[in-house]
């Protein structure tokens, strides 16, 4: 029985590190063209009508996604609502774009998998003794580190600020955009309204900076 629990938990533990190493590569690339997952996220676009002639769209990208293809896709997702509603124009009103930046510290080891392994969100790191656990958010941390061992002629001594990843730590600065617009459709193709687009003209001169899901055209 004990082998069997050893052997499920280092089972538990390759899945986990492969669902991880997953989610990475998933999150490696700039959000495609497509649905998001959930009105308004972070994934792709989502849109809301409000009369038959009026919608709200909105486009939000993940951190490698910059602003100008935000933008560029939810122009690309108002005129092809337009046109498969039979409308030549839409016109953007209440145009707005939302930075969302928020700093990361994560560590070398045990970063990303939650408070639940060791990693504090607001100091970003933390280390693992095999007899003892996970520490806690260094230096508030119960644990009380690591015996260092360096010579005195004994095992070592307790210092409750030893961190053996002090120097493993990465900061970086994350940032989002999401595009929202409300979006007027029409048929006046002559407008001189700068905020009102020819839908098919717009399909046509943006298509080639189209980035679709693998598999998807």
């Amino acid at each position: 029985m004990p082998r069997l629990i050893k052997t499920s938990t280092k089972m538990a533990r390759h899945l986990m590190i492969a669902a991880s190493a997953l989610t990475l590569i998933a999150c490696a690339t700039a959000t495609p063209y497509q649905p998001a997952s959930a009105p308004g996220g972070y994934d792709g676009f989502s849109q809301q009508m409000i009369e038959n002639d009026r919608a709200r769209i909105t486009f939000g990208g993940n951190s490698l996604t910059k602003r100008e293809t935000v933008e560029n896709y939810l122009l690309y997702r108002a005129a092809e609502m337009a046109v498969e509603r039979g409308f030549e124009t839409f016109t953007l009103q209440e145009r707005d774009v939302e930075q969302n930046t928020r700093v990361r510290v994560s560590p070398g080891v045990g970063a990303g998998f939650g408070r639940g392994f060791g990693y504090d969100p607001y100091f970003g790191y933390s280390f693992y003794n095999p007899r003892r656990g996970w520490s806690r958010a260094y230096p508030y941390s119960r644990f009380g580190g690591f015996n260092r061992g360096r010579g005195f002629g004994f095992s070592g001594f307790y210092d409750p600020y030893y961190d053996p990843f002090f120097n493993d730590i990465d900061v970086r600065e994350i940032t989002k955009y999401r595009a929202t617009s409300e979006v007027k459709f029409g048929r006046n193709v002559d407008s001189n309204d700068p905020q009102t687009f020819n839908a098919r003209e717009v399909l046509q001169n943006l298509s080639a900076a189209i980035t679709y899901p693998e598999g998807k055209s």
